[in-house]
């Protein structure tokens, strides 16, 4: 089973493997710096789970998990 950015718990590093959305949404993704081989920590869940605050490349950003488990990611103790 492959991880995806919405496993991540509370304070996890991973790196993004690969972008499984489809055309606007994958587009939008990539503009926003989720590319294959950045660095992404979880920052903070909201109270229900959806959205997930993460910190990519020096800015937070915030995914509902329909965007989310969308990202395949390594988490960092698996990429190393």
């Amino acid at each position: 089973m492959e991880n995806t950015l919405f496993d991540l718990k509370k304070g996890e590093i991973c790196q993004i493997k690969n972008i499984i959305a489809k055309d606007q949404i994958k587009q939008r993704l990539y503009d926003i710096g989720m590319i294959p081989g950045t660095t992404v920590k979880c920052l903070q869940k909201s109270m229900f789970g959806d959205p997930i605050a993460y910190l990519i490349r020096g800015t937070v950003i915030a995914l509902r998990k329909q965007n989310s488990s969308k990202i395949l990611v390594i988490k960092s103790e698996e990429a190393l």
